[in-house]
């Protein structure tokens, strides 16, 4: 098929949430706390409407259920990825997310969720939080309930353009003042470990200290592990960032132009800077599609920066 499928975002507010996602990608969204953009999203919390063409109108679940073949005929119950852009202006809670065999066990059959952060923008001397310092099960259930959390966390410093893989198990957390696009697993299971004792209309959130306490890996993954790629600017094709079971993720940097065959099931394409065309179609920051299966050769043309992902493959 030779036609994009263009995508309606969704937003949510949350505690940490800025305005950035209005102020720099220019999304007609109100208020403040404007924490995430659903880009790329068939979840039941979150359901990306086709903008325009053939399919206007229908969600992406609806186009997953009743038109396969745009995604080669891939097999499942929903549209494997989930792809976000977030916007902390204040630390995120420390959390931790289950692998599928836990999640099915435990969350009525959900999707576990391994996810992987591109850096969009930060302050000079950022960090996340990457991993603990915990040797034991029990040191960290120890570290856990005495509340010792400067000496447990463990924090990485990143730049704009740095790429993170965050398997399951790894204690994370965005800090304030990054901004980020997630490509994740369909799925919204996410086990706090740790909020701040920030308050809600008067309410701590609540923790899931136990369920934490199954799935965090321990030890943690090291450090020097955790930055897995700091993704390069130049060059005249895609750069594989990761690929793995659930995932492959490519950035696109094109700097006049660049050539690419759709030989996959399906791409999932987000804009992050500038502005171009592809095969002839405008696009600019912000902008998120489907690059459906069999499109065939993609000609993009401008100065622009690209995300594009699919499920692992060959």
């Amino acid at each position: 098929m030779r036609e994009l499928i263009r995508l309606n975002p969704v937003f949510t507010h949350n505690i940490w949430g800025g305005t950035r996602l209005r102020e720099v990608f220019g999304y007609d969204v109100r208020g403040s706390g404007i924490g995430e953009c659903w880009g790329v999203a068939a979840h039941e919390k979150g359901d990306c409407t086709v903008a325009s063409g053939r399919f206007g109108g229908l969600s992406l679940s609806q186009l997953w259920n009743g038109h396969r073949e745009l995604f080669g005929g891939l097999c499942g119950s929903r549209f494997p990825l989930l792809i976000k852009i977030i916007d902390a202006k204040s630390r995120l809670s420390i959390q931790v997310h289950p692998d599928d065999a836990y999640a099915a066990a435990h969350e009525n059959g959900a999707s576990g969720k391994t996810e992987c952060w591109y850096i969009l923008d930060c302050p000079k001397d950022a960090r996340l939080v990457i991993g603990h310092r915990a040797q034991t099960a029990e040191e960290l259930s120890d570290m856990i309930s005495g509340g010792r959390w400067d000496e447990l966390i463990r924090e990485v410093p990143v730049k704009k353009g740095d790429f993170l893989q965050i398997e399951p198990g790894t204690v994370h957390a965005i800090m304030g003042g990054v901004l980020i696009l997630e490509t994740q697993q369909n799925s919204d299971v996410t086990y706090r470990v740790y909020d701040y004792d920030r308050t809600v209309n008067g309410q701590k959130r609540p923790l899931h200290i136990a369920k934490c306490l199954d799935v965090i890996t321990v030890p943690a993954a090291p450090a020097e592990e955790s930055v897995i790629c700091a993704a390069p600017k130049d060059g005249d094709g895609p750069v594989t960032l990761i690929a793995c079971s659930h995932y492959r993720v490519f950035l696109l940097p094109v700097h006049g132009y660049m050539c690419w065959e759709q030989t996959y099931p399906f791409l999932a394409v987000s804009v992050t800077e500038g502005s171009g065309t592809l095969n002839g179609e405008p696009l600019k920051k912000g902008d998120h599609l489907i690059v459906p299966f069999g499109y065939g050769r993609m000609e993009f043309a401008g100065e622009m920066e690209l995300i594009a992902s699919t499920v692992n493959g060959d």
